[in-house]
C-alpha cells in the first residue's frame, strides 16, 4: 500500500511539474488546498489509465515499438495523457491537456520527473 501512495505522489509530482511548466496544460482551482486534491484524482486517473489501458496498447502497437526503435512510447504516452484529460473531463476535474503536441511534450516531461521522484521517494511495500 505504501507503494501506491509513493507512487501516486511522485505521479501528482510529475504532473504538477508538466502544469507548471506548460501553459496548454491546465489545472484550475479556488485555492492551494483544491488544486493539490484535483492533483491527487488527476494522478490516481493517470495511474489508473497506465496500469489498464496502457499495456493493451503496448501489445497493440508491438511492432511499431520495433520499427520505431522504441519512439513509438513517446505517442503512446501522449494518447495516455490525453486519455487521462478526456476521462478528467467527463469527472468534471479541473484539467485539460490541449493539443497532441502538447501531450507529447507533457508525457515527456511527467515521465523524467516521475522516474526521478521515484528513484529519490522510497518503494517498499
Amino acid at each position: 500500500m505504501k507503494n501506491f501512495v509513493v507512487k501516486t505522489i511522485a505521479n501528482a509530482g510529475a504532473l504538477a511539474v508538466a502544469v507548471w511548466l506548460l501553459d496548454k496544460i491546465t489545472l484550475t482551482g479556488a485555492d492551494t488546498g483544491e488544486k493539490v486534491g484535483t492533483l491527487i484524482v488527476v494522478a490516481l486517473l493517470f495511474g489508473l489509465v497506465n496500469f489498464l489501458v496502457k499495456p493493451v496498447v503496448k501489445v497493440l502497437t508491438f511492432p511499431l515499438f520495433i520499427l520505431t526503435l522504441g519512439l513509438i512510447t513517446l505517442v503512446v504516452n501522449a494518447l495516455m495523457l490525453l486519455l487521462t484529460s478526456w476521462l478528467a473531463d467527463r469527472l468534471d476535474v479541473s484539467f485539460h491537456v490541449e493539443g497532441f503536441w502538447t501531450a507529447v511534450l507533457g508525457g515527456l516531461i511527467i515521465s523524467v520527473v516521475s522516474w526521478a521522484l521515484n528513484v529519490v521517494l522510497p518503494d517498499e511495500d
